[in-house]
């Protein structure tokens, strides 16, 4: 009995120590993702039952003392909260998942630190790595295409990869880059010229991408300062896992089609065509008819017997259209592995992906591979850095500009009376039937003439995170970004207007970037009343590039193609180039928060640039910005159907610094002579200084409103924006008395005017079935507001004129054909009836230049995306639609297509030329190509262009977690897609959205387009 009494009383004893243990105080640390592993900065963290209590710091990171047998909460505005028992572990990681009706409530990367979106000051879209994935895209400005207002996506080529500009609230340079800086996990992107009009940007791998943000108001690009006019988009790649090891593997596989054809003539039509033009070449040449020499019957000779039978009837009747576009099968295969505990994290990534173009000979095949890592190496102490490569190789058929007889101009003027290759194996011409221009057919065109672009970019970033005292960090990193890119060139001999005797040529690029920035972050808060977020720092950048071509001509053979430049009899001089620039920042910014509810930040950050002249090498571009949630005043804290209003105001000053280097000073180059029968080559002055030279200026007023209803279900965002830029830069011309030509320099300034609606509607229903919305639109009205000296500027096909918007076509306004009444009219002018009639703006009786007007514009004056997604269960479905509205196209095809009847190919609009039964027609009677045509830019060439896109249809399965649990799997998804799958447009071409020119604002200008394809893919993610 003692013995058991004895045994009862340790027992006690040792429940009592236990206890007493448990409850003795821990120092408890961790780090706090979202479900995309992104540090979350300023999430509440209390102790279930006690007074103490924290928050996370900007890496996410934290630290609590308190007993081991307690628990966590974990609040954050926008995400479920977690409570999380301690059971005694000194390190707690937790990732919270985001709630369903916040999903505006997200962080976002603003530069040089993150913050919540509801303590932003500034206009900031932001998208997350999903709804980045919801549809195959071969690069991520694509994928960008509608989700955030006022960023405009055009994708001007349907070829794979294609041509894809991005504007963010318009243009605002007339001749430096208008494209947005782009941040890749830190690495500024160099925005030098590559080549075929590519971006850094484009060469990303989009499946690796966890979220961007794009920053669009002066308050929040002014961070960086000299190169934040054109707006930033900050690209944060996927991390890797801080709970244990994943693995996933998504694949789809795509099939493409053209889905409309051009209507051109058929064989019999295009016959009928050239008699016709050669009986009335008496009318319109009436001199050159007299000789009795200039014009042929074509009815004697159509003898030939590769292409006509004995009645002189053509053999073929071949479609070129059918003959050159495919269904082009894309492939694209992801695999990524992660892992990692409390202390750190890495990842692998590696891409596949393989495109074939509609267009016959036309393709992309890109590899890459990614490796992220972070490391807790002491608690004061963190380390990581991220390595990125790819290797790109696009075969191309649709050179910028479209002239010349490239394949894509082909497959509309190939002569339908020819084959692709006669019997005996040969290739079949347009020079085969007398008369005719001479292009060869575009098979033989993609076959023998070769472009490829060969495209390698490296990034590579390294940091290191010090915690120097409570609530104030040091970050320094070091960063590289380096492309090397080449083009070859070969086209075989024979190849007629190309290269009859063969030729080749190679283009060598290569940048090389690299930035060490340094700055301290400073996070305190001081009761409920104050927080301050502040960061100082300062940066230095440098960018170098070098060029070399070479080049050859007349190849006995074309087997080297471009791999033996030695092998052509003839060696052209070679070229080469190099430039180098350098950029020393400073910066700052301060977040202060009253009250939670009354919002204050100011930036500010110093530039020195050596591409200025040396009294403007320094700008300084400051930024203010206020905000005031609404919501948290006690009249609304509490209120049952407004979760968020927020109004917000910010000016600041932004710059662009992206003209060529050295254009501030004086620059030299080569001449040559030819004296006794040799060449000598010497050394002299080429271009003027300019020590005044100085930045381009933009300034912005963002006004912004945020409404939440019903918990955040229902979603508006509204901004009204001014921006201004000043002192804007060209290579404008000068007197020749002067010795030179042009001079780098300022020359006026535009402003952009816009209105910018966002709604999001968020899973609207229950566990059954719910969906959600996304709408937003954003209108921009563009106007250049001063040109120094008042001139007009020509810009390829665009006119920059004050008073108007850039991206203005220019050109004759078409009023149809002279009709035989107004013969006596027509004859003023020295027309006939049945030509083209031209407005005489000025009335003086002459059509000139002095005649020609604005016609039209190809950018847009509104734009938006209307998307939808329901879900039933396991399955969902995504109908995604695209609008654009105010935008022309200027299609220069017409040109070759309705003008030079009898040459070429023609499209079937001929068939409604003027005739003396057919007088109210737009297209002037048919004639021979040399009787006096008029091939002018205008409005007859110009067609409205605002369309309805449905942009992508996805259905989607996700197997169920019991299934999963037996499979061993953690994601199992197969989808559906089509993309493409309509357009409602006037526009007549291939697709309205288009724009085959390398000239800034020649959007909208189509010349022998590449048609965009209609996509059906199929796909699955795997998650282990």
């Amino acid at each position: 009995m003692m013995r058991t009494f004895n045994q009862c009383v340790l027992l006690l004893l040792f429940l009592l120590l236990s206890k007493i243990t448990l409850a003795q105080e821990l120092t408890i640390t961790g780090k706090v993702t979202s479900s995309t592993n992104e540090p979350l900065a300023g999430v509440s963290i209390k102790v279930s039952s006690g007074n103490e209590s924290t928050s996370t710091d900007a890496d996410g990171n934290y630290e609590i003392k308190t007993s081991g047998d307690q628990s966590l909460v974990f609040t954050y505005m926008g995400y479920n909260s977690q409570t999380v028992p301690i059971n005694n572990r000194t390190v707690v990681n937790v990732q919270l998942v985001s709630s369903s009706e916040s999903i505006e409530e997200v962080v976002v990367a603003v530069g040089y630190g993150v913050v919540k979106k509801s303590d932003l000051t500034g206009a900031v879209g932001t998208v997350q790595g999903e709804a980045l994935s919801e549809r195959p895209n071969s690069n991520l400005n694509q994928a960008l295409g509608g989700k955030i207002t006022g960023v405009n996506v055009s994708t001007s080529s349907g070829r794979p990869g294609g041509r894809t500009n991005i504007r963010i609230r318009g243009s605002s340079s007339i001749s430096t880059t208008n494209n947005p800086l782009y941040v890749i996990d830190g690495v500024i992107m160099s925005r030098d010229g590559l080549q075929n009009g590519s971006s850094p940007i484009d060469y990303i791998n989009p499946n690796d991408i966890a979220s961007v943000e794009v920053l669009k108001d002066a308050s929040s690009t002014a961070i960086y300062g000299a190169r934040g006019a054109n707006g930033v988009v900050i690209v944060t790649t996927k991390k890797g896992t801080s709970g244990g090891g994943k693995a996933t593997y998504d694949a789809d596989i795509g099939v493409g089609y053209a889905p409309k054809l051009l209507p051109v003539l058929t064989s019999e039509e295009f016959l009928a065509v050239e008699e016709l033009a050669y009986k009335n070449a008496q009318k319109f040449d009436p001199v050159g008819w007299a000789t009795g020499t200039k014009y042929t019957d074509p009815t004697t000779k159509r003898n030939n017997p590769l292409l006509f039978d004995d009645n002189g009837k053509p053999l073929y009747n071949t479609d070129w259209q059918k003959e050159a576009f495919r269904n082009a099968i894309t492939q694209n295969h992801q695999l990524s592995f992660t892992n990692g505990n409390e202390k750190g994290s890495y990842g692998g990534f590696v891409n596949y992906r393989n495109e074939q173009g509609v267009a016959y000979g036309s393709w992309q095949k890109r590899y890459s591979a990614r490796f992220v890592f972070d490391t807790q190496i002491r608690d004061w102490f963190k380390v990581g850095g991220v390595l990125s490569y790819t290797d790109q190789k696009d075969k191309q058929v649709d050179e910028l500009g479209g002239g010349g007889i490239t394949m894509m101009r082909q497959v509309l003027e190939a002569l339908p009376l020819i084959p692709v290759r006669y019997a005996d194996g040969s290739w079949a011409s347009n020079r085969d039937y007398p008369g005719m221009e001479g292009g060869d057919n575009p098979i033989r065109v993609a076959d023998e003439r070769l472009y490829y672009l060969s495209t390698q970019p490296f990034i590579g970033n390294m940091y290191a995170n010090i915690k120097l005292m409570d609530g104030l960090e040091f970050r320094t990193s070091i960063g590289t970004n380096i492309i090397n890119q080449r083009r070859d060139y070969a086209a075989a001999a024979g190849l007629q207007y190309i290269s009859s005797d063969g030729t080749a040529n190679v283009d060598n690029k290569r940048f090389n970037s690299w930035q060490f920035e340094n700055y301290f972050t400073y996070l305190k808060d001081f009761g409920d009343i104050h927080s301050i977020n502040a960061m100082l720092g300062f940066s230095w950048q440098h960018t170098d590039y070098f060029g070399s071509y070479a080049s050859s001509s007349k190849y006995a053979d074309f087997y080297y193609q471009f791999n033996n430049l030695g092998a052509g009899a003839t060696m052209n001089a070679p070229s080469s180039g190099a430039n180098a620039n350098g950029l020393n920042s400073y910066f700052t910014r301060i977040n202060y928060t009253l009250l939670n509810k009354y919002l204050f930040t100011f930036t500010g950050r110093i530039d020195g640039s050596s591409k200025f002249g040396q009294d403007n090498q320094y700008a300084f571009f400051p930024s203010a910005a206020v905000a005031w949630k609404i919501n948290e005043e006690n009249f609304l804290k509490d209120h049952e159907t407004i979760s968020n209003l927020k109004l917000r105001m910010s000016y600041g000053a932004t710059g662009n610094s992206e003209i060529p280097a050295y254009r501030a000073l004086a620059g030299m180059g080569n001449y040559e002579i030819i004296q006794g029968g040799d060449r000598l080559v010497g050394v002299g002055t080429s271009r003027i200084a300019n020590p005044t030279l100085k930045w381009e200026r933009t300034q912005q007023v963002d006004l912004g409103l945020e409404l939440g209803l019903f918990q955040n279900k229902l979603n508006f965002e509204l901004d009204v924006y001014h921006r201004q830029v000043n002192d804007m830069l060209l290579d404008a011309p000068i007197p020749l008395s002067s010795g030179y030509g042009t001079i780098f320099r300022n020359i006026g300034s535009m402003k952009n005017d816009g209105i910018e609606v966002g709604v999001n509607v968020a899973n609207i229903g229950n566990d059954v079935f719910s969906w959600s919305g996304l709408f937003n639109f954003s209108y921009n009205r563009n106007r250049v507001l001063r040109l120094v000296g008042g001139s007009d500027i020509f810009n390829g096909n665009t006119i920059i004129r004050t008073g108007e918007a850039v991206g203005s076509f220019w050109g004759f306004q078409h009023l149809g054909t002279w009709s035989s009444e107004e013969a006596a009219e027509a004859e003023k002018y020295n027309m006939l009836p049945g030509d083209v009639k031209y407005q005489d703006i000025n009335a003086d009786g002459v059509i000139n230049d002095n005649d020609k007007t604005i016609i039209g514009r190809g950018i847009p004056d509104g734009y938006g995306t209307f998307s939808n997604t329901f879900k039933y269960k396991n399955f969902s479905l995504l109908i995604d639609l695209q609008y654009m509205f105010g935008n022309d196209v200027l299609d220069r095809s017409i040109h070759s297509a309705e003008d030079r009847q009898g040459i070429a190919n023609s499209y079937k609009t001929v068939l409604n030329a003027w005739t003396p039964e057919n007088q109210n027609t737009s297209i002037a009677q048919v004639r021979p190509i040399n009787a006096y045509y008029t091939t002018n830019n205008d409005s007859h060439k110009v067609t409205d262009a605002s369309f309805i896109r449905g942009r992508n249809l996805m259905l989607s399965y996700n197997v169920n977690s019991d299934l999963l649990t037996r499979m061993h799997l953690d994601k199992l998804r197969f989808f559906a897609s089509v993309q493409n799958f309509f357009v409602v447009t006037k526009y007549a071409g291939y697709d309205p959205e288009v724009s085959n020119s390398g000239s800034p604002f020649d959007q909208g200008f189509g010349m022998y387009d590449y048609p965009r394809p209609r996509v059906f893919t199929f796909g699955l993610n795997i998650g282990l």
